[in-house]
């Protein structure tokens, strides 16, 4: 066996870079399941290391405490909702429906991954209530966006703050009933509150009839109705 040889079976086949990423999305996995089972309070240290299968050294090197990792466990939870969104509509839908289907991504994704939803929704706020206005701060600038690009402002029909608040509830309440794999149940509630605000009510109640035609899938609304 020649030397080049050697080299190729002692050397690592996974580069530094993406072992330590891994590493990273197990301990943040970790955290997620055990804030679902056990709540963020509850939660310690030796929980998290246990089933992310890593020593206590290991958990240190990558997060300063155990509010650190919970940080990090929110920032990527928000992230893959923002993604389901961003993913759910095209340039070439309108404002309206592309609020309709987006809804309905973040709602079916919640409904997916239980863990996920009960840390966002529940958990987060738990630990630090103005974690509401970050996820206002997210949602408002993104839904103007879609009517007013740039800097201008939208004419209003409502507060987005109030119409937000009451989402919130629907979404926690079903939560909390252990009801989260019916979330597309709320779809129709959702998309109205979300588009009141920005389009109206005519155009809000048009939308969530939409909505409630195919809750499971929005994408099964035939072209022409968005």
């Amino acid at each position: 066996m020649g030397f080049e040889t050697v080299r190729s079976v002692l050397d690592p086949t996974i580069p530094i870079d993406i072992g330590v990423l891994s590493q990273r999305q197990r301990i943040i996995d970790a955290m997620i399941d055990s804030c679902a089972e056990k709540t963020y309070a509850a939660t310690t240290i030796a929980d998290i290391v246990s089933r992310a299968s890593i020593s206590r050294t290991t958990f240190y090197k990558r997060f300063a405490d155990k509010r650190e990792c919970f940080d990090a466990a929110l920032d990527y939870c928000v992230r893959e909702l923002q993604s389901a969104a961003g993913n759910a509509h095209s340039d070439s839908d309108s404002p309206p429906a592309a609020v309709r289907k987006a809804a309905a991504a973040i709602l079916a994704t919640l409904a997916s991954r239980p863990a996920l939803a009960q840390l966002v929704m529940c958990e987060a706020v738990a630990v630090d209530s103005a974690v509401v206005d970050r996820y206002r701060r997210i949602l408002a600038p993104a839904l103007e966006g879609l009517w007013s690009p740039g800097d201008a402002k939208p004419e209003l029909h409502a507060d987005p703050r109030l119409a937000f608040g009451r989402a919130q509830v629907l979404i926690f309440n079903q939560i909390a009933a252990e009801r989260t794999m019916h979330l597309a149940e709320l779809l129709p509630q959702i998309v109205y509150l979300a588009l009141l605000p920005f389009a109206g009510h005519d155009e809000a109640v048009r939308q969530a009839r939409l909505a409630e035609r195919s809750p499971a899938s929005d994408g099964a609304v035939r072209p022409g109705d968005g």
